[in-house]
């Protein structure tokens, strides 16, 4: 039987540990703050206690201290064991990490936790790059998880992380100003209803529109996100990401006027698209 070893027992860590004990392996714990007094979990008093036996070791710690913890645990886990770091950090973090484990002849996954742990626990998508990847994602076959081996550096399934991360945390902004500021002008029902339409037809046709038609008709929507922060002023609502819309829309309009990036279109001012 599979030992598994937990480090950072908070909601996600909770979740992986009461997974996998269910998945048949068994497992192991350490979180020096949390108690998780779950049936099957042995807690450890140490993280050395808690990984010395483990065939995987899953560090779902926080990035600040993901290499302290992730050094601590390494050097006392057994050589070939993998090391799954799941925290949301930078690549150049991971590949010191791979380092570390390298050092200590253990094979290091660097993994992208793809959706809300919440959401889907054990069973959440992820993504893996590393050394241990491969062996991460075969461990993993046990318990139903999704996890999709890139191979490559590690660094490199953080590196997609983090570029999804611009986009859902730039949408739930985008949202959050939207929304707020709608409930100001008591129109909060009625936006959500067009953005609600925007997302039902074919997603793939909605982004290249974005991208296509904010630099075709970058000009016309800079002074329309010029007028929409100044409404938001008016309302008392934040208006950061429309200030950054607006700045990126100056930028293509600058482009499309020194003749970088240009198209009929831009040059003549036509919109059809209204978006």
């Amino acid at each position: 039987m599979t030992t598994v070893a937990i480090i950072g027992l908070g909601e996600a860590g909770g979740l992986y540990a009461r997974g996998m004990r269910d998945a048949g392996f068994t497992v192991a714990g350490f979180d020096p703050y949390t108690r998780l007094d779950a049936e099957g979990i042995a807690q450890a008093s140490t993280v050395e206690g808690a990984v010395s036996d483990a065939t995987l070791v899953v560090s779902l710690v926080g990035a600040r201290a993901a290499l302290n913890v992730g050094a601590d645990a390494i050097a006392a886990m057994a050589p070939g064991a993998v090391f799954a770091d799941f925290n949301t950090g930078s690549p150049d973090l991971k590949s010191t990490m791979s380092e570390v484990a390298q050092k200590h002849q253990i094979l290091f996954a660097d993994v992208a936790v793809l959706a809300p742990v919440p959401r889907g626990g054990v069973l959440t998508p992820l993504m893996a790059s590393g050394d241990g990847a491969d062996r991460f994602a075969q461990v993993m076959k046990q318990t139903g998880a999704p996890v999709e081996s890139i191979g490559g550096a590690a660094g490199d399934a953080a590196g997609r992380k983090l570029l999804r991360s611009v986009f859902m945390k730039g949408l739930a902004a985008v949202i959050l100003e939207s929304d707020t500021a709608a409930e100001s002008a008591g129109q909060r029902e009625w936006l959500r209803d067009q953005i609600a339409a925007e997302f039902s037809g074919d997603p793939h046709a909605l982004i290249e529109r974005l991208i296509t038609g904010s630099r075709e008709h970058a000009d016309r929507r800079t002074h329309e996100t010029e007028d929409a922060a100044a409404y938001l002023d008016s309302l008392g609502a934040p208006n950061w990401s429309t200030k950054a819309a607006h700045a990126w829309l100056s930028q293509l309009r600058d482009e499309s006027r020194s003749g970088a990036g240009s198209s009929p279109a831009s040059r003549h001012g036509k919109d059809t698209s209204h978006a």
